[in-house]
């Protein structure tokens, strides 16, 4: 059987390049298609595959302006000529799960959000705040043909996988389609408890709007702690020009030295609403807590305590949870932080139950109980 593996772009080794992985390492003969790959931009394991790539790549600044292309995309995935191949599983949060395949082969899709930019946070990106000139009326046109585009696309797929349960309400709310949820893999094995303080909070993100690193910031330079950010994206002239003295940004680091930066946290900051987000399992390997919005996929990875008043608190938790995206809250939930004892063994016995080898055992499985027989 031979297999196509569909991912939107490799420009970096961030949570769905870590599932298309582990993709890779359940079939090793397979094709990978891509709209564009920076070179080294990703691990060994993808990097080693047979990847082929769409005329994007060619395009001018592509690999620092991939994300302007956006129009061409449905384009560029749809002239992907996958016609040999008898399994797709595309590996979807943008335009992937739009391949046209031939009518015999069977279409996996693992989705990890329905299109963000044009669905559930189109506002984030594309809000009245942050568009200019002709941009304000011609962005919201091009948002609607994307999302007729993106319905229609939908009918290729035989059958979605989704990462949450969160991603499964929405796949639902705008396909009107069933899903499964498989929960994305984290890699255990070179992982252990940490209970090293370091004296400093810690954020591991791409510098996206809906990330509201921003939050972070604003509540560490009022808190005056050490904060240490590691991450890239098109916020970053922004992110930095914000932060006080307090506040360290590395850039995007080895998957390998990430370990050492989880090791020595106090506890791992997460703002924003996450598909389904495995940065906080990563951290929870290590033992580590996790203070996060009270929304999206977290609620599925993390075992909070809500902020005093709001939830009663359960009796073992991995993390706090804060209900409003406000430096207010954020701060409350730190403050919160510092008066709670934490159990890193059971913070870690929690983190395992994602192991990757997890992971891989049940997409087999799920492909093998769908896959129609031959």
């Amino acid at each position: 059987m031979k297999v196509a593996l569909i991912h939107d772009w490799l420009t970096g080794m961030r949570g769905g390049e870590k599932c298309l992985e582990a993709f890779c390492e359940i079939f090793p003969d397979a094709t990978i298609f891509t709209l564009v790959h920076i070179k080294g931009s990703v691990s060994p394991t993808i990097e080693n595959m047979n990847i082929k790539t769409s005329f994007v790549q060619k395009l001018p600044f592509v690999k620092k302006k991939y994300r302007s292309y956006l129009p061409l995309f449905p384009t560029a995935i749809e002239q992907f000529d996958v016609r040999d191949f008898d399994l797709i599983l595309s590996s979807s949060h943008c335009v992937a799960k739009g391949v046209i395949p031939h009518a015999e082969a069977f279409h996996v899709s693992y989705c990890h959000t329905p299109m963000r930019y044009v669905w559930a946070m189109y506002q984030e990106y594309f809000g009245k705040d942050r568009l200019k000139g002709i941009s304000k009326w011609i962005v919201p046109s091009f948002a609607h043909y994307l999302r007729m585009w993106d319905i229609t696309s939908n009918s290729r797929v035989d059958e979605f996988i989704a990462n949450s349960e969160n991603v499964k309400k929405r796949i639902w709310c705008y396909y009107r389609r069933k899903a499964t949820v498989i929960h994305p893999p984290v890699e255990t094995k070179n992982t252990q408890l940490s209970t090293k303080d370091e004296g400093y909070f810690l954020i591991v993100s791409a510098f996206a709007p809906y990330k509201r690193v921003d939050l972070a910031i604003e509540a560490f330079n009022q808190l005056g702690g050490k904060l240490i950010v590691i991450g890239t994206g098109q916020e970053e002239k922004r992110l930095k020009k914000m932060a006080h003295s307090n506040i360290e940004f590395l850039g995007w680091i080895k998957s390998e030295d990430l370990g050492q930066y989880y090791k020595g946290c106090r506890a791992l900051i997460f703002p924003g609403e996450e598909d389904f987000g495995i940065v906080p399992l990563e951290a929870q390997c290590y033992g580590k807590p996790v203070i996060a919005y009270g929304r999206g996929g977290v609620l599925e990875t993390v075992k909070g305590d809500w902020l005093s008043g709001t939830k009663k608190p359960g009796k073992k938790s991995t993390g706090i949870f804060f209900e409003e995206q406000t430096t207010e809250q954020l701060i409350a939930a730190i403050k919160q932080f510092e008066k709670t004892e934490f159990d890193n063994q059971f913070i870690r016995n929690h983190a395992l139950k994602f192991d990757k080898e997890i992971f891989k055992k049940k997409i087999k499985q799920f492909i093998q109980q769908k896959l129609p027989k031959r």
